[in-house]
């Protein structure tokens, strides 16, 4: 289980695969690592793949202190992550949660993007009643612990397809949910806080892939739809029977669509 001190704090990541291109996987709230375990199995035979644990999750560091959160603190964590493995120009796919760390990333450490994924996520900021959400469910945690709340998110988390027919995704989510009530708290406070990239997206000048499960409700198609139209030369792949973690519910039609993003990575980069 590798680990090591960056930005201040103990980070642990997995990883597989090696040489180039570097695919940098950036989960979901409220699981860890882990949930790119099909990634890291189905990309790794033609690149080399890291998975962090963000501050507050799996093996990292879980500061009581909400405070300590913030995407950009995240992002600034998976630069220094970088630095520590002496990696760059990478190609960086952020899953809901991981995508709002990818657009912090973006405005913090561009030129270190070969490539972009962003997955079952949006630009905007939290309305007014998902940011009051939010608080609820910290005071929740704070009062009496995730498994109440872990029992609400999934419902929302999976698409119905995965809810129905495959009650091994949804033990398997369930698992990957276990992580620190700090954790959970802290990010919570932190998505509630993190600003709008809208205005990013027409910026993006790395070949772009944007995903989402077609049963996706917290981030449906359809915005996943607009925030391809804004970013140039983007791409849209929309999953059949998944939700919102579209990674883990069809991982091999996810693991499909980011291995043509790479593909074409290369072919812009050219021989070398």
């Amino acid at each position: 289980m590798p680990t090591a001190s960056v930005d201040g704090v103990r980070m642990h990541w997995l990883e597989a695969g090696s040489g180039e291109p570097v695919v940098v996987l950036l989960h979901a709230f409220p699981l860890h690592a882990g949930m790119w375990q099909p990634q890291l199995e189905g990309l790794s035979g033609g690149c080399r793949v890291v998975a962090p644990d963000l501050l507050g999750f799996g093996g990292s560091d879980a500061p009581d202190d909400p405070a300590a959160y913030s995407v950009e603190r995240w992002a600034d964590g998976v630069a220094a992550l970088l630095d520590h493995l002496g990696l760059d120009g990478v190609v960086l796919a952020g899953l809901s949660m991981g995508g709002y760390v990818a657009f912090a990333f973006l405005r913090r450490h561009r030129g270190r993007l070969a490539g972009l994924v962003l997955a079952d996520t949006r630009p905007g900021p939290d309305t007014s009643e998902v940011a009051s959400r939010r608080s609820a469910q910290a005071a929740q945690v704070a009062a009496e612990g995730t498994a109440r709340l872990i029992d609400t998110l999934l419902d929302g988390l999976l698409g119905e397809h995965t809810r129905a027919e495959r009650p091994d995704v949804v033990e398997a989510a369930r698992a990957l949910m276990d992580n620190p009530a700090s954790g959970f708290i802290g990010a919570l406070d932190a998505m509630k806080r993190r600003p709008d990239s809208t205005s990013d997206l027409a910026s993006i000048d790395v070949p772009t892939l944007v995903v989402v499960g077609e049963e996706d409700g917290a981030s449906p198609p359809e915005v996943a739809r607009k925030m391809a139209e804004a970013i140039p030369g983007a791409t849209l792949a929309v999953i059949p029977g998944a939700g919102h973690l579209s990674s883990l519910e069809v991982p091999e039609a996810f693991n499909r669509e980011v291995g043509a993003l790479v593909g074409r990575r290369q072919q812009r980069r050219g021989p070398h």
